[in-house]
């Protein structure tokens, strides 16, 4: 009887062994492809963003269609944050932060825009808008011209007046 249980014991430990050792079976693999999807960080020097370009007056249009209700009809703030003007950061915390006063890096607002706007369909922008977009509020903080082309090569390359009042998170990502 002692032989018997031992026998079992050891195949119950057995079983379980192997089992543990393919893991719990919750979920499923997930492929390369499948985080690819997800993997869209853009860091300041530009790295990871995609083809595509766009300019100012592109962007014009996709503001008043797919911002301008929240963002209002000049950026100048509605339901939800301003994006155009702004007094200096530096002179109080409660100074509203814009594009112009705030944000750092011109591949941060991509970045942002492409994952969060419009915020009722987040991530249903394609790249092209995304760069026009982008364009536009630049060329309404008078950061770039009205004219330039925003792309993967031009956006890390835009001065922003707040670019030094941050420390980075990734100095070896500098632009």
């Amino acid at each position: 009887m002692c032989t018997r249980s031992s026998a079992v014991l050891v195949g119950i430990l057995l079983a379980g062994a192997t089992a543990f050792a393919q893991g719990p079976n919750l979920g499923k693999p997930i492929s390369p492809a499948d985080i690819a999807a997800w993997d869209i960080s853009i860091m300041p020097d530009g790295t990871g963003l995609p083809p595509g370009s766009g300019t100012a007056a592109q962007g014009a249009p996709i503001y008043a269609q797919k911002c301008a209700a929240c963002h209002g009809e000049s950026g100048t703030g509605g339901s939800a944050a301003a994006l155009v003007g702004g007094q200096p950061v530096s002179t109080a915390i409660e100074t509203t932060k814009t594009i112009a006063n705030f944000w750092p890096y011109a591949s941060t607002l991509f970045d942002f825009t492409r994952r969060a706007m419009p915020w009722t369909r987040p991530r249903t922008l394609t790249s092209d808008e995304i760069y026009a977009l982008t364009a536009y509020l630049l060329a309404l903080n008078k950061i770039i011209g009205e004219n330039d082309v925003m792309n993967a090569q031009t956006l890390p390359k835009v001065q922003m007046p707040n670019r030094d009042g941050f420390v980075p998170r990734f100095p070896d990502k500098m632009p």
